[in-house]
């Protein structure tokens, strides 16, 4: 192995070869990521200036909002160079730092969707105690433990990827440097690795997604007993649903599929869906539906208008 050459940089694969493609990708992404840019900075602007807006559901969504900003500042604008420039180069470091960050967002964003999901469940199913339970104290206490247990799994899955040798292929299989495709490449023993994937996966997976399904099978049970009104509710948890499936659904494909899987041109097109499709999702479907978001939205742009 000490007589191969060790690689100090790689090249991602990209979205797509077809040089006609990549102009009209280039525009759709760069519309995608500037709405993105623009819903979550808005909602996060309208949280922290509007005191109507402190309460747990929207401090909650305020740190949805900053992770997915985050999350898709980490990965869209190198894919946005990449289709530009045809240069797909990155270095080593680059691409490892990259791997860490996104780890780090995206395992917290895991985290505070289990939360979200307690948090309705409080709301709707223990409304007299609900201000008892869901105190600032926890609230900043919830939030603040999926952010330090995104990191906690990000910097494992970092230190062992930084002790492993890449003498391999220089292709990486994506359009962006994620975990799995990176381990592909690496002429090292990746045994502790994929262990580490399977387990830290196990782990940090399966108790976020039991609270979520836990969580909302006591809010259905409840709103079955109300009279009236539930269409709103369902409103609410369907659309949760739907953007926690597509979550989880995506971060498993490219997961926890066979190697040889992610050679498929398929394959490459799953993280997509995490990377910029659902930090748009996100805005929309828990915020701009929200009528207090929508009077806070309208207050703020009456301000503007009055002060001129």
């Amino acid at each position: 192995m000490r007589n191969q050459t060790i690689l100090k940089e790689f090249f991602l694969s990209g979205l797509s070869d077809l040089p006609t493609l990549q102009v009209p990708l280039f525009i759709f992404f760069f519309l995608i990521y500037l709405l993105t840019l623009i819903w979550n900075l808005l909602i996060i602007s309208l949280i922290v200036t509007d005191s109507h807006l402190l309460t747990p559901m929207y401090f909650f969504l305020g740190n949805l909002a900053s992770l997915d900003l985050c999350c898709s500042s980490v990965t869209v604008p190198r894919m946005l160079f990449d289709l530009l420039t045809q240069r797909r180069k990155i270095t080593a470091t680059a691409c490892i730092t990259q791997v860490f960050f996104f780890l780090f967002l995206a395992t917290s964003e895991n985290f505070l969707l289990s939360v979200m999901s307690y948090d309705r469940y409080t709301a709707i199913c223990r409304p007299l105690h609900y201000m008892q339970i869901m105190s600032w104290k926890v609230c900043v206490l919830l939030a603040s433990s999926a952010w330090c247990l995104g990191f906690t799994n990000s910097l494992l899955h970092t230190f062992y990827a930084l002790r492993l040798s890449y003498c391999g292929s220089q292709i990486i299989e994506s359009f962006f440097c994620d975990l799995p495709q990176l381990l592909q490449i690496a002429c090292s023993d990746i045994y502790i690795n994929i262990l580490l994937v399977f387990i830290l996966g196990a782990v940090f997976a399966s108790g976020p997604i039991m609270m979520t399904i836990l969580s909302y099978v006591s809010i259905f049970k409840t709103v079955l007993k109300i009279k009236g009104k539930r269409s709103k509710v369902f409103s609410t948890c369907t659309s949760h649903l739907t953007v926690v499936s597509i979550f989880y659904g995506s971060i498993f494909l490219n997961y926890f599929q066979p190697s040889a899987s992610h050679h498929l041109t398929g394959y490459k097109v799953v993280p997509i869906f995490y990377t910029a499709i659902i930090p748009l999702l996100n805005p929309l479907v828990y915020s701009l539906r929200n009528q207090d978001l929508r009077i806070a939205f309208q207050n703020c742009v009456k301000k503007i208008f009055d002060a001129r």
